[in-house]
């Protein structure tokens, strides 16, 4: 999608990502009957069932009884590459265009009844507590389990410390996710020095923009929706306005 603008874009790996209680989550996965659907805010929670399931006997479980069984229950999700992966494990996704966790919240509340049956919610260790939060509030029960981590990406200082040598300073920088602002910011300021002032800084929501103007980076664009189309339109408004 940039390359369309005529922009050239380089991809550093910010997180790396351990995933744990996997037979924990297997082992709710296999009692559809106790929960009246799924949660899914991040792609990564998807890969944690997919692991689950490559095992033969928990695919072979999955594929008998436990899809179908889990697929006359919603599988709600925040975003276009979590419906996508959940497609892909053969549940059918609702709520996709929410684009983040308190639009995701506010869809759930629109389709569940308060004390309806437990909702189950694979995520990661640092979720935020928007969604728990909402939902909570309305008397939607919740069960949520922590299948990954997240930690910084072991080669993150080499590869920023590469790119600026050979390519200079970037014309715009995109974050991703808190996290990706937190574990590269410091080392981002240190290679631009005074040029830093010269980068165009883009979120892909707003969550994330909130963490940029919380650690003072002033947000030149976020994108209307988390989508590579939205992304790419935002930051080529913003260059302009820049005369990048």
């Amino acid at each position: 999608e940039l390359g369309l603008y005529g922009l050239e874009a380089t991809l550093i790996p910010v997180l790396s990502f351990e995933f744990v209680s996997l037979e924990s989550l297997f082992e709710k996965l296999s009692h559809p009957e106790a929960y009246g659907g799924l949660v899914f805010t991040s792609p990564r929670a998807l890969e944690a069932i997919k692991l689950c399931l490559k095992e033969n006997s928990k695919n072979e479980a999955w594929s008998k009884s436990l899809k179908q069984r889990w697929n006359n229950k919603p599988a709600y999700v925040v975003g276009k590459a979590t419906a996508s992966l959940v497609e892909e494990i053969g549940l059918t996704p609702q709520g996709e265009k929410s684009g983040n966790a308190e639009k995701l919240a506010e869809y759930i509340c629109s389709r569940e009844k308060p004390n309806s049956s437990i909702l189950l919610f694979p995520c990661g260790a640092l979720k935020r507590e928007v969604l728990p939060t909402v939902l909570r509030e309305k008397g939607i029960p919740l069960e949520s389990l922590t299948v990954y981590q997240t930690a910084q990406h072991t080669g993150l200082q080499e590869s920023l410390s590469s790119y600026f040598s050979q390519q200079g300073i970037p014309a715009s920088v995109v974050f991703f996710s808190p996290s990706g602002v937190k574990f590269c910011l410091q080392h981002i300021q240190k290679l631009s020095g005074d040029f830093i002032n010269h980068i165009k800084f883009a979120a892909i929501g707003p969550t994330t923009a909130e963490a940029m103007e919380a650690a003072g980076v002033p947000v030149g664009c976020t994108a209307q929706s988390p989508t590579p189309q939205d992304l790419a339109a935002g930051i080529q408004k913003a260059l302009q306005l820049q005369n990048c």
